[in-house]
């Protein structure tokens, strides 16, 4: 199992949901908080969040996201749309043993927690999401929308749609792919320089930087356990989530448009989704009507609980302690 011996109190199991298991690490016992992570990351990414939710009276739960680790992964890519992720989600609650959960997401994490608060809101108490601001069903596919924008430009998502093409970049190198995607999305990286012009049909990894060493929130055994977890399950699985977009949107025709459960957000004013979505970052508050937190930590990047734990705890923890 994933376990990782740098925070012997988080243990993990698989559990059965939604037609498949998941592996899931947890700590603590009393209300249940999902935390969902992103891309490409694992349950680890919220390794800092576990003793506080848990100190704080909480049982902290997160899943390896199905194609992740060492939870069940799919083959075909369409089992990867945000309905499926949603609903394996709410079926670690009863699953767990409890009716209801408090929902956080981080990266495509986010999307799932939006989600299942916006579909579920008889089982999701109240949802908080770092770095992915919600956004309703949009007009028009958004792959459609993608391909319109960057035309014959590179766009990572775009590269990302055709099976086995990024997989074989990615795979090659697993350390090397890590060490330059975790640097170009964090704090240490100008976001004005994280869409080079460069052709389509381009590779992504080249252009990014190589640093001499990652920045200090995540060290070399935080490293080595990520890439442990990628060289075993590979990129196919964490790759499906992008190649969704349109099926996610054509399954949930007709969905609301409101969240109304207590809401938290908060990003890094370094984050790059903060830099490509303003708009739905600003219109946020007319759609998520409860939006008790509403921040932007200075200095950091995407990977927002991993590079402020400290503040990124503070926040859940005066959340919670008002929602639970």
């Amino acid at each position: 199992m994933t376990t990782s011996s740098l925070f012997p109190n988080i243990s993990n199991r698989r559990v059965a949901t939604n037609g498949i298991e998941l592996n899931i690490a947890e700590q603590g016992q009393g209300p249940l908080v999902l935390m969902c992570h992103g891309f490409p990351e694992s349950w680890y990414s919220w390794r800092h969040q576990f003793a506080a939710l848990a100190g704080a009276g909480f049982h902290a739960v997160a899943p390896d996201m199905r194609g992740y680790g060492d939870s069940d992964k799919p083959h075909e890519a369409n089992a990867y749309n945000q309905v499926e992720v949603v609903n394996d989600v709410i079926g670690l609650i009863p699953a767990l043993g409890y009716e209801t959960a408090i929902v956080l997401g981080h990266d495509w994490g986010g999307p799932t927690a939006w989600g299942a608060a916006l579909h579920h809101p008889d089982k999701v108490t109240a949802v908080g999401v770092l770095s992915v601001p919600f956004s309703p069903r949009a007009p028009t596919p958004p792959l459609d929308t993608l391909r319109t924008v960057f035309k014959d430009r590179f766009f990572y998502q775009l590269y990302f749609q055709a099976e086995g093409v990024a997989e074989a970049e990615l795979e090659a190198d697993v350390r090397l792919a890590l060490i330059k995607f975790y640097h170009m999305a964090s704090g240490e990286m100008d976001v004005s320089t994280l869409m080079p012009d460069k052709p389509a049909d381009a590779d992504l990894l080249p252009d990014l930087v190589l640093p001499d060493q990652l920045g200090a929130w995540i060290s070399d055994a935080d490293l080595d356990f990520y890439v442990g977890e990628f060289a075993r399950s590979g990129f196919r699985g964490p790759l499906n989530y992008y190649r969704n977009h349109n099926l996610t949107w054509e399954l949930t025709a007709g969905a609301p448009t409101t969240i109304t459960q207590p809401a938290l957000f908060v990003a890094g004013d370094k984050d790059g989704v903060i830099a490509m979505a303003g708009p739905a970052l600003e219109n946020m508050p007319n759609h998520v009507t409860d939006l008790r937190t509403n921040a932007l930590i200075p200095g950091i990047g995407h990977w927002t609980q991993q590079e402020a734990p400290e503040a990124v705890n503070d926040y859940l923890l005066k959340f919670l302690s008002e929602v639970s």
